[in-house]
């Protein structure tokens, strides 16, 4: 397979300047494709299919009727970004998880930001992912969004904008480090020649922020990975990363909180736990605090977690920062805590809550993005150039029934990257998902998931509609 046929097209493009031209970051990786044989390439995107079948990489989709558990696909030719762009992408971030920590905080307590008129208070007490029990809540070292991932996008001219912050359970870097592993065995001579920064640190760093939480002054913190169990979509990341980390596995009936702290069940009979990294949202985290009709909780953990008994990452009540209409505010969020201009901007939004915003986007349907404020996974959404008349009809109707719950954005023309589509190659839409861990310090895994669109035209990159992923590579 070779470059000569491939359209750089009118978007972005991750790995050419222009036709023919690649950029300087990828010319290796480029000379290096085009010097296999004929089919060399192709045999070996078959052989890495096999290979994550047999290793079980898999996602469920929830409500699919021809079989819920699904093969993530992944495509070999990966996104590549040159240091200085990492650098300044780096930095971004740290100044954004920042500064949502410091604001997730402070409306859990004294609420300046509120009182001084930044974002208006209507806006957090209607969002369905405010916790009135989490106020007053002190977490460990007052760090509450412990893992988060970023969703940013790269527009036609080149710039990075945050599309969306992921704070409650964000999942996918398993994908990032199988992807990795799997990508070293085609092009191992092409990461020592580019000198790709690692990422199979990320386990061991997850581990060691984890510990640094922990509420007892222990040697040897317990830590243990919850999970809703075996039909999660992202159950498969949930064993893969405890595997990796080394720490038990468990799910809600596995554990009982008494009034020492939190327990585990084992064949040797209870043993105390100390840090819990929760992959269940916090509806159904406790019974006795949330939804009391929950089966995959355990009964009494806030209790204990907000009497310093046992740690929880992420903290409950984080979730407040991941609605699309204060996503909206977190420019604002950051100037208001750091004193500093935002280093990532959002995409430019309107609030349908807002009469002059909700006008402009009833009479711009067609050329919108609109979001839900609480969905995720491509869901809830109208993209307005892709759209028919039917949809853009339903979605004004649900604006007007509840325009607190929905945001609009312009239509990015998302970066493209080359991919494999049969024979040959073709450029598909891409976003990029970096993990940031927050404990004693913050640390932003080098890279991240680059999601791609795999249907020609698609922007919608998620895995449940249709979406790949790419291994990206930040170089040293």
């Amino acid at each position: 397979m070779r470059f000569t046929s491939y359209q750089t097209g009118e978007f972005y493009d991750e790995l050419f300047e222009s036709v023919g031209r690649p950029r300087a970051c990828a010319q290796l990786l480029i000379d290096t494709i085009e010097s296999l044989s004929d089919g060399q390439l192709l045999r070996y995107q078959h052989s890495v299919d096999r290979l994550l079948l047999q290793m079980g990489i898999t996602f469920n989709v929830y409500g699919d009727e021809a079989g819920t558990e699904k093969i993530f696909p992944f495509d070999l030719v990966p996104r590549i970004l040159p240091a200085v762009e990492w650098e300044r992408l780096e930095r971004g971030l740290c100044q954004r998880i920042h500064a949502l920590n410091e604001f997730i905080d402070d409306i859990y307590h004294d609420q300046k930001i509120l009182k001084d008129c930044v974002i208006p208070r209507e806006v957090i007490l209607s969002a369905t992912s405010f916790r009135p029990q989490c106020q007053g809540l002190d977490p460990p070292r007052r760090v509450w969004c412990h893992i988060t991932g970023t969703d940013l996008v790269r527009d036609r001219d080149g710039q990075y904008y945050v599309l969306e912050d992921n704070l409650r359970v964000p999942s996918g870097v398993s994908y990032v480090l199988e992807n990795r592993e799997v990508l070293k065995r085609i092009f191992p001579k092409v990461f020592e020649g580019l000198a790709v920064r690692p990422v199979n640190e990320y386990p061991s760093r997850l581990l060691e922020m984890l510990e640094s939480i922990a509420p007892r002054n222990v040697d040897a913190p317990r830590v243990v990975l919850l999970t809703p169990g075996i039909y999660n979509s992202a159950y498969f990341e949930h064993s893969f990363l405890a595997q990796q980390m080394g720490v038990q596995l468990v799910e809600g009936r596995d554990l009982t909180v008494t009034s020492d702290g939190v327990f585990m069940r084992t064949t040797k009979g209870l043993e105390r736990v100390d840090v819990i990294y929760r992959r269940i949202d916090d509806d159904f985290l406790d019974p006795e605090a949330f939804r009391a009709d929950s089966l995959l909780g355990v009964p009494g953990l806030m209790a204990a977690y907000m009497a310093g008994r046992v740690a929880l990452a992420n903290a409950p009540g984080n979730g407040v920062a991941d609605d699309k209409v204060i996503y909206a505010y977190v420019p604002d969020m950051i100037r208001y805590y750091a004193r500093e201009e935002p280093i990532l901007p959002n995409v430019p939004t309107y609030l349908c809550w807002r009469d002059q915003d909700r006008q402009h986007v009833l009479g711009n349907l067609q050329n919108l993005v609109v979001k839900s404020a609480n969905e995720a996974g491509g869901y809830g959404m109208l993209i307005g150039p892709h759209s028919t008349e039917e949809q853009r009809v339903e979605f004004a109707a649900k604006i007007e029934a509840n325009p607190r719950n929905y945001i609009a954005q312009p239509t990015l023309g998302l970066s493209r990257v080359p991919t494999i589509v049969g024979d040959h190659f073709e450029g598909r839409h891409v976003d990029l998902r970096p993990y940031v861990l927050y404990g004693k310090e913050i640390y932003v895994l080098p890279g991240g998931l680059t999601r791609v669109a795999l249907r020609k035209g698609s922007l919608v990159v998620n895995s449940s509609q249709g979406g790949g992923s790419k291994d990206t590579w930040v170089l040293a």
